[in-house]
């Protein structure tokens, strides 16, 4: 079976970091990485990942603008998005789900948990 590859999106360069190693070594995943949503975008665009993790609160373009941005493109529509975010609350998944979004894991998150929620997430075995 092929490599899993996850594009993580966040300004934080410590949580791409944190991620990128968490995934790597938990589920043996190829992650890469980008610091802003139109970076993500173009990412997507270029390496059409198996899903994408993508940070909520980022400057000049937030998560849900490049969510937005991401279903608006016919080749990175059909890529599951997972939020990553400090923005949590039933009210706020409820909206998330309405967009399309297939999950929000709550940050700060558990590092060695991670691999699990997005594979138990997208049903993918690990």
């Amino acid at each position: 079976m092929a490599k899993k590859r996850i594009l993580v999106v966040d300004n934080e360069e410590y949580i791409q970091e944190i991620t990128k190693i968490c995934l790597e070594t938990v589920a043996d995943w190829e992650v890469i990485t980008a610091s802003s949503g139109k970076e993500g975008i173009t990412k997507a665009e270029n390496y059409q990942p198996d899903a994408i993790l993508l940070d909520v609160m980022m400057p000049d373009m937030d998560g849900i603008a490049a969510f937005a941005n991401l279903q608006a493109n016919p080749n990175t529509k059909e890529i599951p998005v997972i939020l990553l975010t400090a923005k949590i609350q039933d009210a706020d998944r409820r909206r998330y789900a309405q967009l399309g979004m297939k999950s929000a894991i709550a940050k700060p998150f558990k590092p060695l948990e991670l691999a699990v929620q997005v594979a138990d997430t997208l049903g993918w075995s690990l």
